[in-house]
């Protein structure tokens, strides 16, 4: 497997993300079809037509509607493997933590020499699985808090 080969893209200026907005809007409506998109692109006095695949129309709607929040964008091939830091980015904890996720086993991890390498697939897992769990955990708080009135009710 190949090292990260990713596209880091911080926080948009006030106009890019304008741009983003704009161009979010325009392209909607051309994305809802989940087909093929053909664009043209135009430059000075060239003009080239292109073909982008249903999934990368939807994934440039995901990119557009992200800038257009004024957050940045990073993006990191599925077959990648990660670093601990990268890893640990991704997941929004520390290293340590993660080490320590890692040496009970809830996240696969690869050896080469002394570094630890961690396919993204198996943090995204990890990251699903735990999102899924905390929902549970806030769902039964909600239920709970409801069955006691504690104000939650209707």
């Amino acid at each position: 497997m190949n090292m990260v080969a990713q596209h880091r893209q911080l926080p948009p200026s006030a106009q890019d993300a304008a741009i983003a907005r704009v161009s979010g809007q325009a392209l909607s409506r051309y994305a809802q079809t989940k087909s093929p998109l053909k664009l043209r692109i135009t430059d000075a006095e060239q003009a080239e037509p292109i073909e982008l695949p249903a999934g990368a129309v939807a994934l440039l709607m995901e990119i557009l509607e992200t800038m257009a929040a004024g957050r940045g964008v990073t993006i990191i091939p599925e077959n990648a493997e990660l670093t601990t830091v990268q890893a640990a980015d991704i997941l929004n904890v520390s290293r340590p933590f993660l080490i320590k996720l890692l040496e009970e086993n809830k996240i696969p991890f690869r050896k080469v020499g002394k570094h630890r390498r961690i396919r993204m697939e198996d943090v995204m897992t990890y990251k699903t699985r735990i999102d899924q769990e905390r929902e549970a955990v806030l769902d039964q708080l909600a239920a709970d808090a409801q069955e006691q009135d504690m104000g939650y009710g209707e």
